[in-house]
Parts: C-alpha cells; structure tokens; sequence
C-alpha cells in the first residue's frame, strides 16, 4: 500500500472529484501555480452515464484549456438535427464571435481521463482510488479545512486506513450525490426541476453523422396505441462506429416516478428504421441512467470554505439538460476565485474574495436558470409539449432563435435581434 507523508496531504487547495468540473478547477489553478490535490474515487479509464454531447459552449472551454479537437477521437458536429411533428430540421450551430461554430462528441469514458490527466499534466496532484468521505471542520473557526479519505479498489473496498487531507479550501465536484455538501446541511433544493438521462452505445451506420439529432417526440409504437410518452430523445455518433442514444424525462413529467425507463427507451427504438441498427443485438454494454440536477437546486454554491462547482451545486442547464459546459465553466471561475482568494491573509479579506464566487454565478447564469426552470414546468405537460412540436417546428426562424435560448448560445454584444432578446430575459429574470 502507498502511504502519504504529511506534505502531501497538504495542498493550497482540495478538489474531490475529477469529473469536467473538478478537473477543470483542478488545471485551471495548477495552470496558476497553485498546490492542488485533485482526489478521485475511482481509478481511469472509468464511465459516466452521460448523453457524450458537446455543444459550442462546451467546446470553447476545451479549446481555451489547449484541446485540439481536430485530433482523432473528436468527433466534431455542425449543429442539431430536430425530429418531430412529422417534421424533420436541421439547425447549424449559430455564427457567433463568443463561441465556436461547432459542436464535438466524445464518450465521458475517454473525456473525463483526458481532462484529468490534463489538469495532472499542468501539475494537479491527481490521486485515484481515494474515496472522500467526510469534511474535517475546525472547530475553532468552523471551516472546513480538508477532508478525510479511504483507500478503495476498483470496486470501492477498503483497502487502508482513513487518511485526513488539509487545505484552506476545499472544492466540492462530488457530482449529484452532493456528499460534502450535505455533510454541512445543504439539502436539495425541492423546488428546482431534476430530470433522469437513459442512455446506450449501439453498432450503427450513423456513427459518423455530422448532426447531434434530438427527438421531440416519442411514441411507444404499441399496436393499436397513440400514446405520446414522456421526454425526449436524442442520438449523438461518437465516430467509432456507435452511437449514444438515449432519453430524458423531467420530473415536471407526471410518468417520472413511475415510468419504465428501460422500457420507454426500447419502444422507442423498436420504431426507429431498422438500417439504423437500434437493436439489443447491437447493443454495447448496459443501459445506463443517471440523475440531472438542474437549475441551481443546491445553494449556497460557498460556506465556510467549502465552494460548489458543476453538479454538486446543481448547474444543469433545465432548458436542454446539458451539464459538462457549466462544469468546465464554472470549475474556472472558482479557480480564478480561488486564486485571489489565496493571494489575501486567512480572515475576512479572503472570506469576503470566495464570497464573490457565489455572487459571480449568480450574475453568470441566474435569470437564464430561472428561465429554465419556467421552461422545465411548461414541457412537462404533454399537451403544452405536442402543441409546441406541431406549431413551432415548421418555422425556422422560431426554432433558430430556442436552439440560442436553449443551448445559451448568445454574443453580449453586437449580436443579432434573437441574442438580444436572450440577454435581456436572462437579464430581467429574477434569480432565486
């Protein structure tokens, strides 16, 4: 067994999880040349359940982070592909100076250990197999100050003592499960929507197709039966010869609680084309799920030197269930909080620094979540849903202008009328 000394578990700054928003912090302040220690569970290569979609968003913090995704592995998209309503339209991705005009796709298999291998490679102390499982709070101050830990193998065994890891600042990037965060009391916000993503790999002919292709509408091909079942459905080629296909429902949803993922899931493919190859025969690997925590439904994003970044704060886009762009995001902007942060004495001065990252988020995505959060009520009822389908797909124009709302895809300024009218609802829109 590998023991630590008592240097090594002392760090500027703790980062648990190596997932997009814990390996983006991490790099992001080993970039600054700052001691951080990037703990993570599990040992690398090793998946998420994820939809494997990047949209410009995404991208443009790959590529600021020197990722080049011309290399192989990339598999790069030109927009979305809206399927519905008997109707079928292919939306580029907006010309924009904010953002590039392409999209990418890559498995969380291959993404997450480039990302930390990345942050590692910067000068991130990167420990696998280490399982956090507790705050340390000081009693004096009440701070967390670290975090104890287990040595775990690749099923999540013991195989070690507790080790205590101590840092004046500590990174929560544990994904939904939110451990260290509920450890000091903050409890999920109810009232936020969360949504379930079902996804699987299967062999298929559109492994290459340059479009990211989402399904409005989903019927469960019954005999005899016209019923619309819940959520929507997408299919992303990773390249490879496979693609990711899969689905998401909102617990705006009245099925969410009882609905058959799997199920719904299968009937839906059962009705695709045959060519396309949606079969259980080219089924690769299990069907997979996974819990979107949207919206902002864990706060404060920072107390008592503990900050909040990507899922563990639940900054899931509500509008399109995209989360790995604001992992990236916001993972840099608590570095950069952070690094000011240390550059201050220990007491109210840095207090009063890491206060403002709770505060930059806010001002960052505030009005656009509570956007999104009206939007997740209102595709939850079916009717609203069918009705929204059948009258907006047939106008391009329209559906330019949801696919910038919904992917948050916008210039701050010198934009067109469409960017305007974002900026301004994401503007007047309260954040609660």
């Amino acid at each position: 067994m590998t023991r630590t000394t008592a240097d090594e578990r002392q760090a500027d700054v703790i980062v648990v999880g190596a997932g997009p928003a814990g390996s983006s912090t991490a790099f992001h302040l080993a970039q600054a040349g700052a001691d951080v220690l990037l703990l993570e569970k599990s040992a690398f290569p090793r998946d998420k359940v994820c939809g494997d979609g990047l949209t410009p968003r995404a991208v443009k913090q790959l590529v600021g982070m020197g990722f080049d995704l011309d290399e192989p592995g990339w598999q790069k998209n030109v927009g979305l592909r809206i399927v519905g309503a008997g109707h079928r339209l292919e939306l580029p991705w907006p010309d924009l100076t904010s953002f590039p005009p392409y999209g990418a796709v890559r498995t969380r298999l291959d993404l997450d250990e480039l990302l930390a291998r990345h942050a590692q490679k910067t000068g991130a102390r990167l420990q696998e197999r280490t399982s956090v499982t507790g705050p340390v709070v000081d009693e004096r101050t009440g701070r967390v100050a670290g975090v104890t830990a287990k040595p775990v193998d690749d099923r999540g065994r013991r195989t070690g003592d507790d080790v205590t890891y101590r840092a004046p600042m500590v990174v929560a990037c544990d994904g939904v499960s939110a451990r260290l965060a509920l450890a000091l009391g903050l409890e999920r916000r109810e009232n936020r929507p969360m949504a379930v993503g079902i996804r699987a790999y299967y062999t298929t002919p559109r492994s290459n197709d340059p479009w990211m292709e989402s399904w409005l509408e989903l019927w469960d091909g019954t005999p005899g039966s016209s019923n619309l079942l819940p959520g929507y459905g997408w299919i992303f080629g990773v390249g490879d010869g496979t693609a990711n296909v899969g689905l998401g429902i909102l617990n705006s949803s009245a099925a969410f609680k009882s609905v058959d993922y799997k199920r719904i899931l299968r009937s839906w493919l059962a009705n695709t084309p045959p060519e396309w190859g949606f079969t259980e025969e080219n089924r690769i690997g299990a069907i997979g799920s996974a819990a979107l925590p949207m919206g902002f439904n864990r706060k404060p994003h920072y107390t008592r030197g503990l900050l909040l970044v990507g899922d563990a704060g639940g900054m899931v886009n509500p509008f399109n269930g995209e989360g790995i762009d604001y992992a990236l995001e916001s993972g840099e902007l608590a570095a950069r909080t952070m690094l000011q942060a240390l550059a201050r004495p220990e007491g109210p001065a840095r207090e009063r620094v890491l206060e403002g990252y709770a505060s930059a988020l806010a001002a960052a995505y505030g009005g656009y979540f509570t956007l999104g959060r009206g939007f997740a009520r209102l595709i939850g009822n079916p009717t609203f849903m069918k009705q929204a389908t059948r009258y907006g797909l047939p106008r391009e124009a329209l559906m330019r202008f949801m696919l910038k709302l919904m992917a948050n895809l916008t210039d701050p300024r010198d934009g067109d009328a469409g960017d305007r009218i974002v900026n301004a609802l994401s503007r007047l829109a309260p954040e609660a």
